[in-house]
């Protein structure tokens, strides 16, 4: 078994308010979690209008298609125009760690 988690540092565009945060984030977390069956939250800067952190989680029985679906996430967030995309810090763990 391995798990894949990423953690996305984004600085959000044209926002002025916490609601139009929402507007630009819950987007983002649902077509991850739409198109590629992963767990996904918003988990940080909740109070920050132009900031937002995007944790990712995946677990797969195969190393390759893990990192598949992680590079294929990253990519989706970083060709979103509404985002910047400040950082991404990637962790990958097996059962054998």
């Amino acid at each position: 078994m391995y798990v894949g988690t990423l953690s996305f540092d984004l600085l959000l565009g044209d926002v002025h308010s916490l609601k139009e945060k929402r507007s630009v984030v819950r987007p983002i977390v649902a077509e991850l979690q739409r198109k590629y069956a992963v767990s996904v939250a918003e988990t940080g800067n909740q109070n920050l209008h132009r900031r937002a952190e995007i944790g990712l989680a995946v677990v797969s029985g195969e190393w390759d298609h893990l990192t598949d679906v992680l590079d294929r996430c990253e990519r989706l967030v970083a060709g979103r125009p509404e985002v910047e995309l400040l950082s991404v810090r990637r962790r990958l763990h097996s059962d054998e760690d």
